[in-house]
């Protein structure tokens, strides 16, 4: 009998993990299925208890049950404690432990990515939910941790509340979005963690980058699109361009490894993930 993961949320539809899992399963002849679940929010609980039953080896959490799953849970990985979040589920010997690859996934990605460190960056993190706080988190608990944090947010007591929350040590500020267009020449990396311009929204930018120096960071977590507003804008500015692409490729496999002890093979499961986004 074929073992059972897969990722719960709601809406999950057109979720493209369960071609990246039974691709990587079929390749390393693994008897397992990955599908994705969705559960209505009213029989959230009632549905996970189900799946625990059947004894599922391991699952993703997507919106809106990051922060909920964490009480139908044994455990909770501290990391993910702190972020606030849990987006993967391992089936330990019957219990079920929490974990977050998100901020793991993004900042093994963007390192990939730049081919180095970002030890003294100046880095401003667009946003002040979910995605902003597990990279935030993650990048200020890392041995190359950066000099700086700049939170930019419309609501900069939300930013604070992150910086405040923050169990390591970080030398972090709380701004505005005007504020951070003004100072956009002293970032060294700049992150979007919000879904400003993402599709259908295109033609949206989350903060005007008209100033930013040449070589600066520019990431966008988003992946659909490829390339962003906020990417072409940076790219026209001769910047070093990151989608998020390689963020939710690497948390999967972040995830796969921590289920079956394997680590997957990231290039496939990039190569699939990039073909289904730009099929036409």
């Amino acid at each position: 009998m074929k073992q059972l993961y897969g990722l719960i949320g709601y809406p999950v539809g057109h979720s493209l993990s369960p071609l990246m899992h039974n691709d990587a399963f079929e390749n390393l002849g693994i008897d397992a299925h990955y599908e994705a679940i969705q559960i209505e929010p009213d029989s959230f609980k009632v549905e996970v208890e189900k799946l625990k039953k059947q004894q599922i080896k391991g699952f993703n959490v997507t919106i809106p049950y990051k922060v909920d799953i964490m009480d139908l849970l044994d455990e909770v990985d501290p990391l993910a404690r702190a972020i606030g979040a849990v987006n993967t589920v391992v089936n330990q010997n019957g219990r079920y432990v929490g974990y977050n690859t998100d901020g793991d996934g993004y900042v093994a990605s963007l390192l990939q990515h730049v081919g180095g460190t970002l030890k003294d960056k100046a880095v401003a993190i667009i946003g002040a939910g979910g995605a902003a706080k597990a990279i935030f988190y993650t990048l200020a608990s890392h041995k190359d941790s950066p000099s700086s944090f700049y939170i930019c947010n419309r609501t900069v007591e939300k930013a604070q509340s992150l910086i405040d929350q923050l169990p390591f040590q970080a030398n972090a500020s709380a701004i505005t979005l005007d504020e951070a267009e003004k100072k956009v020449d002293t970032f060294d990396v700049i992150i979007n963690t919000t879904s400003v311009g993402m599709h259908p929204h295109v033609e949206d930018a989350p903060i005007d980058i008209q100033h930013i120096r040449p070589e600066t960071i520019v990431s966008d977590i988003i992946y659909n699109p490829l390339e962003t507003k906020l990417l072409k804008e940076a790219k026209q500015k001769q910047a070093y361009c990151h989608n998020g692409v390689g963020m939710f490729v690497l948390q999967g496999a972040l995830a796969f490894e921590k289920w079956t002890g394997i680590v997957p093979d990231q290039k496939k499961m990039e190569q699939i993930v990039l073909k289904k986004l730009t099929e036409k």
